[in-house]
């Protein structure tokens, strides 16, 4: 039993990692970064304030727009939505915590947009 606890715990290691870096490299809109800001809406509030960035991805594909919302009182910010083909972001605050971006509400403290999701 120590045997085959000794071989399976490094290869499920080896796995998990692997698989955390496949979601990093391919599904994590968190370490995306914007390119050319097109858009910045603040909340009612003053709260919170949302980006807007048009990205291009070059000469085969189409552009992408991110949004992030930063925390004006702690400076943290995160992505929570990312389009492709799309150029533009229309942002309009619901209230103090729900933003529609491009037809899409979300509540900036939990919810994210990603088109690949959809």
């Amino acid at each position: 039993m120590k045997k085959f606890l000794k071989i399976i715990i490094p290869i499920m290691i080896v796995i998990a990692i692997g698989v955390y870096a496949i979601h990093w490299a391919f599904f994590d809109i968190q370490r995306i970064e914007g390119q050319e800001l097109i858009n910045e809406v603040v909340s009612p509030d003053g709260k919170y304030t949302v980006s807007a960035y048009l990205n291009n991805g070059g000469a085969t594909t189409d552009y992408t727009v991110l949004c992030s919302v930063r925390n004006n009182e702690t400076e943290k910010e995160k992505n929570i939505y990312w389009n492709y083909h799309c150029t533009e972001a229309v942002i309009e605050w619901n209230n103090e915590d729900t933003v529609t971006i491009n037809g899409f509400e979300l509540n900036v403290a939990k919810d994210t947009y990603d088109y690949r999701n959809d």
